[in-house]
């Protein structure tokens, strides 16, 4: 059964996730990229972070190795790839 997820556009379904595993000293935590799709067919992408596996709101910060890790993941997620523009030729020219 797919994920529901509320947004502030109403409720959405989980299409895709990506989980980035960050550390800071012995703090251990993820940044998640999530590809919803609205009632209507919209898409929409969450950045979250995640602690002892919940997501939690606020900001999402990441390192340039993490983002090269988030970039590399987006290919086990083609479609949120091409949501964030890395599917196209556009945004495979800004990956490399």
């Amino acid at each position: 059964m797919a994920t529901k997820s509320a947004t502030p556009w109403g409720p959405a379904t989980l299409v895709e996730e990506l989980t980035v595993p960050q550390r800071a000293g012995d703090k251990r935590f993820a940044s998640v990229v999530q590809l919803l799709e609205g009632a209507k067919g919209e898409k929409l992408v969450r950045f979250a972070y995640s602690t002892d596996g919940a997501a939690r709101r606020g900001p999402v910060t990441l390192r340039a190795r993490d983002v090269e890790k988030l970039v590399s993941g987006l290919a086990g997620c083609p479609q949120l790839a091409e949501t964030l523009g890395f599917g196209t030729k556009e945004g495979a020219d800004a990956a490399g």
